[in-house]
């Protein structure tokens, strides 16, 4: 079963700050003059509110950070590599595009938006809750074609350069203008897989995994909604592939 983990983080700090804020204005008040003369037992609050007193300032940060500033992330596929391996713990901006209402999505203070080549986090569009992970590839307003293992955005090609062969991918370096980045492509798999042409309608995202071949992406389910986005990856911090491994951190540093 998928826990929601943003849900029962917001219903936890709900919870335990009502509890709290219940026994300042009500309680307490109630237990001070039911005691009397009793000074100490006057003192000793009910096991739940001391928890709730305890545990509400801690869960409103950690709600606070993930919610509008940096959420941590673990790569649970290889639709990203050579970029992203599975394994890999990121860390993703929540502010880069706007910040928004926690479970909801909601925007309410518009900071930017996702930039072509970008790395991103969204909710997948058939579920609108499991987290995915892939590049932004199609700006609204654009036109993606992909042929033959060939990108295109608004009828130019999209150029990259041969780097190596391991078989059984190529890596290949993309050009998306303000960002390059290696993707693979799997030698001797047709290249009709995944093409077709895409109009991307405003408020909405084409995107891509850069293991082009072993990707679930948009030429399958479609374009991301706004509201669907999570935020920007932007930094890998320990890659920690199982528990019977031990984590590392030599692939700590900057997403390209």
């Amino acid at each position: 079963m998928d826990i929601d983990f943003p849900l029962v983080l917001v219903v936890l700090t709900f919870v335990s700050g009502l509890i709290w804020l219940a026994d300042i204005v009500f309680l307490r008040k109630r237990r001070l003059a039911a005691a009397g003369a009793e000074e100490e037992a006057a003192k000793e609050e009910p096991y739940l509110v001391d928890l709730s007193r305890s545990f509400f300032p801690v869960l409103a940060v950690v709600l606070i950070l993930r919610s509008f500033l940096v959420e941590p992330f673990q790569i649970p596929s290889g639709s990203m590599l050579p970029t992203l391996e599975v394994g890999d713990f990121i860390l993703v901006n929540k502010y880069a595009y706007g910040l928004r209402l926690p479970v909801a999505g909601t925007k309410i203070l518009d900071v930017g938006d996702p930039e072509r080549g970008d790395v991103m986090v969204f909710r997948y569009p058939e579920d609108g809750k499991t987290n995915y992970i892939k590049r932004v590839i199609g700006l609204p307003g654009d036109t993606v074609r992909y042929r033959d293992k060939q990108l295109f955005i608004n009828n130019q090609k999209v150029e990259s350069e041969f780097v190596v062969r391991l078989p059984p991918v190529e890596v290949r370096r993309e050009d998306l203008g303000e960002v390059e980045h290696d993707i693979y492509l799997t030698m001797g798999r047709p290249g009709t897989a995944g093409e077709g042409e895409w109009q991307i309608p405003e408020g909405e995202y084409f995107v891509m995994g850069d293991n082009r071949d072993n990707s679930n992406d948009s030429r399958y389910w479609g374009t991301v909604r706004d509201e669907l986005i999570v935020g920007k990856a932007f930094a890998i911090w320990m890659h920690w592939e199982s528990l019977t491994s031990l984590p590392s951190f030599k692939r700590v540093g900057g997403i390209e």
